[in-house]
Order: structure tokens, then sequence, then C-alpha cells
């Protein structure tokens, strides 16, 4: 058992959903896709999506394997320029052969990732939001497919592969990311306790401000300000920038109680979806 406890694997079921999704995106981008369309809300075309996913799918199998890769500085603005520029650099926007290279480098991380735990490698890895476990890796790489494969979809007139299986499994990367995507303007000063639930069971976590500093934490605070119960796929395309909470509010998909459920409607504004 003690063994079990040292070459300890992937969380369970994360390199099946990054394999999947991966598998998914590549059939999304079949012979009959319009690489040249525009993404509904952005700048990007299918293709240079696609493109993004190829390259950063690489940079993470990179990381995982122990390669050093500087992408960015971690800030937002700084990992949207280094995205720029990769793709710049990286001509190819042919769905076939994105497709071959998203599936590839997918599993190319996986493979390293449980191999690293299997020999007890378990420090940290620096990516392109700073410091993270291996685990937390893997759950930033599905994370990472998700969001740019919600896109692909919506462009395509195809149904996404989020669910909310594959939204707990975002969860390490999430609470890991969001005091480093803070947004010390509209933080500052602030002080208040959140109990955030994801429907189904889906994950649970808190969420602190005190004098403006925000900590995360995978318990709720003892006596939380605010409990926010949400839809596990609203949550993500929430976390994402991909959706606002006007309609999930009107719909039912956000449940708000507590002593000040004011605050509720301030939190997704307290972080920059990087």
């Amino acid at each position: 058992m003690a063994g079990q406890d040292v070459r300890r694997s992937l969380p369970e079921g994360l390199g099946t959903a990054i394999r999947e999704t991966a598998e998914e995106i590549a059939a999304l981008l079949g012979p009959d896709a319009d690489m040249g369309l525009r993404i509904p809300g952005a700048e990007w075309s299918v293709g240079e999506a696609a493109a993004h996913l190829a390259v950063a799918n690489e940079l993470m199998a990179e990381l995982a394997a122990g390669q050093a890769r500087p992408y960015g500085d971690g800030t937002p603005q700084s990992l949207a320029e280094a995205n720029e520029r990769s793709l710049a650099e990286f001509g190819e926007r042919g769905a076939e052969p994105l497709a071959a290279m998203i599936v590839k480098h997918a599993d190319a991380c996986v493979k390293a990732l449980e191999e690293g735990a299997a020999e007890s490698v378990e420090g940290p890895v620096v990516t392109p939001l700073g410091q993270m476990s291996p685990q937390e890796l893997g759950s930033y790489l599905l994370t990472h497919m998700l969001g740019h494969g919600y896109d692909l979809a919506r462009a395509l007139g195809r149904t996404h592969m989020i669910d909310r299986a594959r939204v707990g499994l975002t969860l390490p990367f999430m609470l890991t990311a969001m005091p480093r995507v803070t947004d010390p303007v509209r933080t500052a000063g602030m002080n208040a306790r959140y109990d955030i639930r994801l429907w189904g069971g889906a994950g649970r976590f808190g969420v602190t401000l005190a004098d403006g500093v925000l900590t995360v934490d995978a318990q709720p605070p003892a006596r939380p300000d605010c409990t926010i119960l949400i839809e596990p796929v609203t949550f993500l395309l929430m976390a994402l920038g991909r959706q606002g909470q006007a309609s999930p509010l009107a719909r039912g998909r956000i449940i708000v109680w507590g002593r000040k459920p004011w605050l509720a409607p301030r939190f997704p504004g307290l972080f920059t979806a990087p």
C-alpha cells in the first residue's frame, strides 16, 4: 500500500478525459470543416484555434516530460502575446494534420504525466500560469482543450464536449489558477467568504478575500457570506469567459443564498480569464 501511495497516478478518469476530449476535437476537424470560419465572439478562425490547440498540446507534453518552455510571464496579456507569436510562427491550418497533432500531443502529455507519477516524480512543473503539480498540469491541459473545443464546436455548428464529469476534473487546475488571475482592481479592499458548489456533487470549494487578498481552498469556509450553487457546464463556461451570468441566472442555473447574497454578482468579475 505504501508503494501505491508513493507511485500515485493521475486522478481517476483524467487521462481518459484528456484523450477522449482530444479525439472529439479531432472529429470536429473532419473533411467538411471550414477552417476559415470565424469563432463566434473571437478574433481567431477555426484554423487558427485548431493550430493554437496543436501548439499548446505540444507545449504541455514537453512540460510534462520535464522540458523547460518559457511562454509568457503568467499574466493574461503576456499569454495573449505569446499565443499570437506562436500562431505567426506555426503556419499549419489544415484540418487533418492539426487534428492528428492535437491527438498525438495530448496522448504524449498523458503518457509523460503517468510515467512521471510512476517514477515518483511529484515535483512542481513550470507552466504558463506558474508552478503546478503534474496532476494540476493534466487538469490544465483538459481545461484548455475544453475551452477551445467549445469554441470550435460552436463555430462549426456541432455539439460541444463539456459535461459534468469533465468539469469536475478541471477543478485541480481551477483552484490553482484562480488566485493567479485575480483582478487586483476589483478585489482591492474586499472582504468576503464564498462557498462555491457545483450541481450533482461535481465539486465544491471556498474562496476567501481578506483586505483584497484572495485565497482558494478545497474546503469551503465555515461561515460563508455567500453560497453559489451552479450548474457545472455553466461554471466552466463562465470561468473561461465564454458566458456571462445574466442568462444562467434567469434560467435557474445559478442559485444564491447566504447572509450577503449581493456578493454573488461580483464573483465572476474578480477574475480575468487567461
